[in-house]
């Protein structure tokens, strides 16, 4: 083992590894009476005077009789201080003896590094001594700190002391012939190396599968809500129900394990009870949606249960709109809209309270906004909110998350935002109910919950305070649960700026420029004060059904059972038992190079301390073969990467640990292996004498040889036949008859062919061997594959696919099960078909195309897939693009087993030369009449779509002329000149549409119109602006104004009058609010006189109404497009 130098004489650090191995044998003297003597070990401090404080601390003293007459290397034997085993390793003339080697070496070595887990490390300060046994004072003493583990398992001091001086016995070291050496250890305790929830907390976390925090910190939460809990419990499940289908049961394994484990807990079975697939493991959902869709979902459970209404009991509250008339006695209230949060405003609130004052803030309804009553027509009035109840627990989600309207995009607000400890609902007379409310209840709640979102608006990290007994605040961090304070809970998430922020180096006690807390309170949990102890009620074993917890017992006994065995796991060693039953089961079926998988043999546990005659007892009980029938064989990876059984093990190594058979008998401190293959060799050949199987007798000249026979009928078969024993000197011909006996060939088969498989990758390596060379001279070895068939002529060989052994084991290695399915149906079936990696793209387009009994294969069209997402890509492969399979299959480094393809109404060579648009056709109103696949040369223009897309539409009705357009989110961005070539035009991320352009007839033409930009839209109470519904082009003549205009709009949009009168027409920009318009005004004005030009800071005319129809899917603001979170 290589033992490292720590100090050299002088002091310095100086790491010289020995170069040589040291077998670690009983420090012996000469005479075997005179043993080494170990004294007893004491528990020691620095000052020796207080022993049993340390537990981590000792000493132990190696004394060695007869020193002088000692060998060169010495090992003590085992101690153990600070609860490892160590022993001390003396080398007398240095660990490197030569001429110039004056020094003794000593080294502090960790025993157990053979056995201990991998991974395995221990820190400790040590001091070596040699005893001047005359003068202690003169002692040689040398101190280090040194981290063992398994590569360092040993380190000292390779020039302790001059060993001519350790030896003269005028010195006092060696006295009588006995020398004394002395270690004092330290171990250092690891601290924080694991942090356990469980005793620190009393509760545990939960496993984070990718992006689930959002889900770990709401499902905390409910957890900690014990009526929840205990409702939970009581849904009735099935013990035949399957976690991964039932959220019921998932939702009660998991709580039960969260309340009666002690280790963090997995969700997984509850995610695959939602529907949810891996991809969704790893996209971060709002916080406030799942609870909703979780809530509803289990509501949906609990009907026509016993806990039926129980979420509604816990978390419903109720509110009502009103609206009451200022100036005549009319009040009109609205019937209760139910929540189970409730959605409060942070942009210009300071708390919670001021929130609440936002939420019921009652809104006067004058001027154009007056009320229209049933029975005294328009009045002026005032609207707002009431609440009739709130419920038990109340759920408050901020609203952190907004739209920008001006800079169009998400954004995360993190202003100061002030939640209390104590939230008194009924202050200020219950301001915040209605009058009729039961005014009994007393509303002052109480905090429970804190979820945190850190982070900005595309992603960040969701954790949660919670105080489950009221009192002691815990962070839940995913699988970490600690303790915290109320500041840390509540102040340190009000958001808003850094109240303390450090001083700017250099500039004196001036602070430092103040940073935006990007942490703060995202969802608050409150419980009602009165009625705390219902909601938070004990919660036991007696709430779980019987076969619930039956079923989480075993699977907690089965999880110990395998923590034990991982634990135990570094004193095992797993051997891999291939035997010739297992050959034949898998050559040609699963194996066809090489001769084994391993994975799929017999592997069995064994001590790696356990001798190798129990170990093959132990094989014989369990494979059922007799110990007497037994000769194993060791495999080895060869330099070609081949594996193959090559060293037979000899009686010897019966005596020998399993470990030291795996090592080949040599002491080493490299790392433990954790596998042993083995082959098990039964006998095959009988005695002439007895007639018994019986293993023949190896010699210098035996050869091992394996045999596969192949037939090349039907395709090709390929299986094993067994093994055979040759000697170098015998040439192929001579093994002939036996290799045919093996194949179980009669005797007048036709003669053999023979082929030594010799590797398969890179590529595949056969040679035939000829029938009068020997074996030595065609160079085989123990171990190597001779594949046997028979010999065909040149007309069997032409009937047969793969007439001989190369050409089967190359269509071997490159064959590969292709699915193909329909590019406009990727969820079908499809068919499959075996190719060649190596076929080239023709050939592949043809098998299909002789599958689909299709007369051209260039009417076919390819699409890869990823393997990942397993959708198809959005380009489709180019004709002859890639030039094999394996390239229409390849994903980076992934080699997917499906493509896509379409049927084509003319061959792809021919199509890549055109160019397909995506036309969505608009009629003179605006709305959407039709989608149109216009298809033309490259180079033709945006005039000649227009024109190829009229002749497209019906002879009645036909437009004069088009004009093309680029529309993207509800506003035109350009419109195409008519000579634009088609070729730049991008269909895929911008739509591309085309209506009739009649704007230059009419009494609005002339040279001082301008063709306006026209977008529907609808402004919040903010003033910001959301467009939708179908952008429009309006000629506006030079003097036009709003008035003579709106009946020309009206009449192009097809909307009926007296709706068209309550639209409000408005200029606006992308960076402006709306100014609304006058009938009086002039409308040409407002905007530029171009034909063509962006919409960017450009000025456009808004129509401001309801928006009626479907909406566009808005963006979240994770950077996509909102996906909606669904729970099977």
């Amino acid at each position: 083992m290589p033992v490292e130098d720590a100090m050299s004489e002088e002091g310095e650090f100086n790491a010289e590894p020995m170069v040589e191995d040291v077998s670690v044998v009983d420090a012996e003297p000469l005479d075997a009476a005179a043993g080494p003597r170990v004294a007893s070990i004491t528990e020691v401090s620095a000052s020796d005077a207080k022993a049993d404080e340390n537990p981590l601390a000792g000493s132990y003293v190696w004394t060695i009789h007869n020193y002088t007459s000692q060998a060169q290397r010495l090992v003590s034997e085992v101690f153990t201080i600070g609860g490892y085993e160590w022993n001390l390793l003396l080398f007398r003339q240095g660990s490197r003896p030569g001429p110039g080697s004056h020094f003794m070496s000593l080294f502090l070595n960790a025993a157990e590094s053979d056995t201990a887990p991998p991974g395995w490390m221990r820190t400790a300060t040590f001091k070596l001594w040699v005893v001047n046994q005359h003068d202690p004072s003169r002692s040689v003493q040398k101190e280090v700190n040194h981290t063992f583990t398994q590569s360092d398992c040993d380190w000292g001091f390779s020039q302790m002391a001059q060993y001519r001086e350790i030896e003269d016995p005028n010195k006092g070291f060696v006295v009588d012939g006995l020398l004394q050496v002395r270690v004092d250890i330290v171990v250092e305790r690891l601290e924080n190396a694991y942090h356990d929830s469980k005793r620190e907390t009393g509760f545990v976390g939960l496993r984070n599968q990718g992006a689930t925090c959002y889900m770990n910190s709401l499902l905390q939460t409910l957890f900690h809500v014990n009526r929840f809990r205990q409702a939970v419990y009581h849904m009735p499940t099935a013990e035949e129900d399957d976690p991964q289908r039932s959220i019921p049961l998932a939702l009660q394994s998991m709580f039960y394990k969260m309340q009666f484990t002690d280790t963090c807990v997995s969700t997984k079975d509850l995610t695959k009870s939602f529907g949810w697939d891996t991809v969704e493991s790893f996209m971060q959902h709002d916080i406030q949606e799942l609870n909703r869709v979780l809530t509803d979902k289990l509501d949906e459970k609990m009907k026509w249960t016993k806990v039926e209404s129980t979420i509604k009991n816990l978390f419903e509250g109720s509110f009502h709109k009103f609206i009451k008339c200022i100036n005549v006695d009319y009040e009109r209230r609205t019937s209760s809209d139910t929540f189970l949060d409730l959605q409060l405003d942070v942009r210009g609130c300071a708390s919670v309270q001021a929130s609440f004052e936002k939420f019921c803030e009652v809104e006067r309804m004058e001027g154009r906004d007056q009320y229209q009553s049933e029975v005294h027509g328009l009045q002026d009035a005032r609207m707002g909110v009431l609440f009739d109840t709130f419920p038990p627990v109340l759920q408050l989600h901020l609203k952190r998350f907004d739209y920008d309207y001006d800079r169009d995009m998400q954004i995360k607000i993190n202003d100061r935002y002030e939640f209390p400890d104590e939230l008194d609902l009924d202050a200020g007379d219950g301001r915040f109910l209605a009058a009729d409310a039961d005014r009994s209840v007393r509303n002052l709640y109480r905090l429970h919950s804190v979820l945190v979102h850190s982070g900005g608006v595309h992603g960040g990290h969701y954790y949660a305070f919670i105080r489950p007994d009221g009192q002691q605040w815990l962070k839940f961090d995913d699988d970490k649960v600690t303790k915290a304070d109320a500041r840390k809970a509540l102040d340190e998430n009000f958001g808003g700026e850094d109240e303390n922020p450090p001083v700017a180096p250099g500039f004196g006690t001036a602070p430092a420029f103040k940073f935006t807390k990007y942490s703060n309170a995202y969802m608050l949990v409150y419980v009602r004060a009165c009625d705390w102890d219902q909601v938070m009620c004990e919660v036991s074993k007696a709430d779980i059904q019987d076969h619930v917890a039956e079923r989480l017992e075993r699977e907690h006994a089965e999880k110990e059972r395998r923590r034990r065995e991982k634990l135990e796991a570094h004193l095992y060693l797993q051997v891999r038992v291939a035997t010739s039953k297992d050959l034949k089961e898998l050559i040609g079926s699963k194996v066809f190079f090489d001769l084994v998988d391993f994975e799929q043999v017999k592997a069995l546990r064994v001590k790696k301390q356990m001798l190798f005659r129990d170990f093959r007892q132990m094989a014989a009980e369990e494979l059922g073969v007799p110990v007497e029938r037994q000769r194993w064989w060791k495999w080895a990876k060869r330099q070609n990467g081949t594996l193959r059984p090559t060293s037979p093990l000899a009686d010897a190594d019966n005596a020998l640990t399993v470990m030291d058979v795996c090592r080949g008998g040599v002491a080493s401190t490299a790392q433990a292996p954790t596998t042993m293959d083995l082959w098990l060799e039964e006998p095959s050949a009988r005695s002439p004498e007895t007639g018994e199987l019986v293993f023949p007798t190896l010699t210098k000249q035996s050869l091992l040889l394996l045999v596969k026979f192949y037939d090349p009928a039907n395709g090709g078969t390929l299986r094993y036949a067994g093994h055979i024993f040759g000697s170098r000197v015998q040439s192929v011909a001579t093994i002939l008859p036996l290799l045919a006996k093996r194949a179980d060939l009669p005797d007048t088969a036709a003669p053999l062919e023979v082929w030594e498989e010799i590797k398969s990758e890179p590529a595949v390596m056969c040679e035939r061997l000829s029938p009068t060379a020997s074996l030595a001279a065609c160079q085989l070895e123990d171990g190597d594959i001779l594949a046997v068939q028979l010999a065909l002529d040149e007309a069997e060989a032409r009937r047969h696919k793969y007439p001989c052994v190369p050409d089967f084991l190359e269509y071997v290695k490159f064959r590969w099960m292709v699915t193909f399915r329909k590019l406009e149906d990727p969820k079908e079936e499809g068919v499959q078909l075996e190719l060649s990696r190596e076929m080239p793209y023709d050939r592949v387009a043809t098998e299909l195309a002789a599958k689909l009994g299709l007369a051209d294969p260039q009417l076919l069209r390819f699409t890869q897939q990823n393997p990942y997402s397993q959708v198809p890509k959005t380009a489709p492969l180019k004709w002859r693009g890639v030039a094999t399979l394996a390239e229409m299959l390849q994903h980076f480094h992934t080699l997917a087993d499906t493509l896509y393809y379409e049927v084509l109404d003319l061959p792809l060579p021919q199509l890549e030369q055109l160019k397909t648009l995506k036309v969505y056709y608009h009629g003179v109103n605006t709305a959407e009449v039709g989608v149109h696949m216009v298809r033309l040369p490259k180079e033709s223009t945006a005039a000649d779509v227009c024109e190829t897309l009229r002749q497209q539409l019906p002879e009645e009705g036909r437009p004069a002329r088009l004009r093309l357009l680029e529309v993207f989110y509800c506003k035109i961005y350009k419109i195409f000149p008519p000579e634009e070539k088609i070729d730049t035009i991008n269909d895929t991320y911008w739509t591309v549409r085309a209506e009739p352009d009649d704007d230059d007839e009419g009494a609005a033409a002339g040279p001082g119109s301008a063709l306006v930009h026209c977008y529907h839209y609808h402004a919040d109470a903010q003033n910001h602006v959301t467009n939708f519904g179908n952008p429009f082009l309006m000629r506006v003549g030079e003097r036009e104004t709003l008035a003579q205009l709106r009946p020309r709009m009206q009449a192009k949009l097809g909307v009926a009058p007296e709706e068209f009168a309550k639209w409000r027409c408005a200029s606006l920009t992308n960076l402006q609010g709306p100014k609304l318009l006058e009938d009086e005004d002039v409308v040409a004005t407002r905007f530029p006189k171009r034909d063509h030009y962006s919409s960017g800071e450009k000025p456009y005319l808004g129509l401001e109404h309801a928006d009626t129809g479907p909406r566009r899917p808005q963006q979240n603001r994770y950077g996509g497009y909102e996906r909606a979170i669904k729970i099977a």
